[in-house]
């Protein structure tokens, strides 16, 4: 997704592992080991104590170390188990839970000059590359063998593969092809010791020993840090695809369309959803582009949907039947600019929201049959609070991102001091939070904990479970200096 952004800082807690040695003490020792690759300019650490969720650390990290190797992070990694200085690994920076941030004395170690693609094997449909490359220059580097990675997040032309698997991103693909976790076969990973472990296999199939290669996808750099992956590829379809863009009088009108889409045992690759405010913001925002605004209603909902692979064209036509029977002026076509209209719509949430104010997304997913409930839950929520919260949702998957939006002109409101977000829209949050739990479903689907949602971790998974997962952090981490005070509440 693409990720808000904000002129003013929300400032995050990043509580420190206390160090055995100076400050002055550890970056000399990493000059010394890495010459060339550590930065402790005051341009380096701005960056480096925030991400794109808007927030920042409270106090600035020791340095940036640009890593170029393998053997790089090891040196990193057994300097700061040395030294007890905390650790976080960074890729493109591009994260929305706070997961990059790094603060309070921290080493924060970039993987994005570790960009190869080591291999690509046809014959096995595999992939072998570093952390740092892009979605998009891999997919485009693969196209030239006729194959592709499946992980498609709104963010690929900006976000890395490793910080893909690090949080287990999602994206508009993911009913059809699955979440990052899917489409991982193996990974190399350096411990908080330097320790260089080889997970998972290059096979299809692999079931010796527990599986750590799905362990480490989505454990948001607290476990250890991916230098190398081992991507499950799938052919390129050269099938005409069948897109369909579909208007409807309320947003509860589109989920119901979606959920029959389902029921019908329908999978389309895309299905993608857009509320009313979502909507306006788009069309507001086209015309401030100076774009046509002709096709867009004033008021309604949007769903898009797209069929592909063999028979897409008869399957396009069923599911539009039933988007109509929902309701919904639906159009479909099969010619790639006019769907690449339709999508672009899509893409355009979040950027239209940040022309409105500043955006607080979120990430929350349940079954897919609660969707047309928790949409009116978060009306309730809005109506109740008084927060603008405009959703959008990857309705394929149950996956819906409400992000409330604040600042914008005109309004007043109380701001808690900690983070910068007005105290009324963390209320709406966290109703939002426990209303998905109570429909049976889950914080994060594709973002990650990070710093936003560890005070809620426990909430979801129960006491037992919780206990359960830091033993595990402290298993792969003893000294608790990888990406410290994230995911887990001090």
């Amino acid at each position: 997704m693409t990720p808000a952004t904000s002129s003013a800082d929300h400032p995050a807690p990043a509580p420190a592992t206390p160090a055995s040695a100076s400050p002055q003490d550890v970056l000399a020792r990493l000059e010394a080991a890495l010459p060339g690759r550590v930065d402790a300019t005051e341009a380096a650490i701005a960056v480096a104590r925030r991400d794109r969720s808007g927030f920042s650390a409270e106090v600035a990290p020791l340095c940036v170390v640009r890593a170029q190797s393998v053997e790089d992070v090891q040196e990193v990694c057994r300097i700061a188990t040395a030294t007890r200085t905390p650790l976080v690994a960074r890729g493109a920076g591009t994260g929305i839970s706070g997961g990059a941030v790094a603060g309070d004395g921290a080493i924060s170690l970039d993987l994005m000059a570790m960009d190869r693609i080591l291999e690509v094997s046809p014959a096995d449909r595999v992939a072998v590359v570093e952390p740092g490359i892009l979605n998009g220059d891999l997919n485009r580097a693969l196209a030239e063998h006729g194959l592709w990675w499946a992980p498609d997040p709104a963010s690929k032309e900006i976000s890395s593969v490793g910080g893909n698997i690090a949080l287990n991103a999602g994206g508009l693909l993911c009913a059809k092809y699955g979440v990052t976790r899917e489409a991982v076969l193996g990974l190399d990973v350096v411990l908080a010791d330097g320790t260089l472990l080889h997970l998972g296999h290059r096979t299809v199939k692999g079931v010796t020993g527990y599986d750590l290669t799905a362990l480490m996808i989505g454990s948001e750099g607290t476990l250890g840090i991916i230098v190398g992956a081992t991507l499950a590829l799938r052919p390129l379809d050269s099938a005409p695809v069948a897109t369909l863009g579909g208007f409807f009088p309320d947003v509860v009108a589109a989920a119901r369309a979606s959920a029959a889409i389902t029921e019908a045992g329908l999978v389309p690759a895309i299905m993608e959803l857009l509320d009313e405010a979502s909507l306006d913001a788009i069309r507001r925002y086209t015309l401030f582009l100076g774009e046509d605004v002709s096709a867009l209603p004033e008021r309604g909902a949007y769903l898009l949907v797209q069929a592909d692979g063999a028979g897409a064209e008869a399957e396009g036509e069923r599911m539009a039947a039933l988007m109509r029977a929902a309701g919904g002026d639906v159009t479909v076509t099969m010619d790639p600019e006019h769907a690449d209209r339709l999508v672009t719509l899509r893409r355009r949430v979040f950027p239209a929201l940040e022309h409105l104010g500043t955006p607080l997304v979120e990430d929350v997913a349940v079954p897919r049959s609660k969707m047309p409930e928790m949409f009116a839950r978060i009306r309730e929520i809005e109506a109740a609070t008084g927060v603008f919260i405009p959703t959008s949702a990857h309705a394929g998957d149950g996956n819906l991102h409400p992000i409330p939006v604040f600042g914008r002109a005109g309004e007043v409101g109380d701001v808690d001091a900690s983070t910068g977000v007005p105290a009324e829209v963390w209320d709406a949050v966290g109703q939002v939070f426990r209303a998905a739990l109570e429909m049976g479903g889950t914080l994060t689907g594709e973002h990650g904990v990070g710093l936003l949602k560890r005070m809620f971790l426990e909430e979801e998974l129960g006491h037992e479970q919780y206990e359960l997962q830091r033993r595990i952090k402290a298993a792969f981490d003893p000294a608790g200096i990888l990406n410290p005070g994230k995911v887990f509440a001090d």
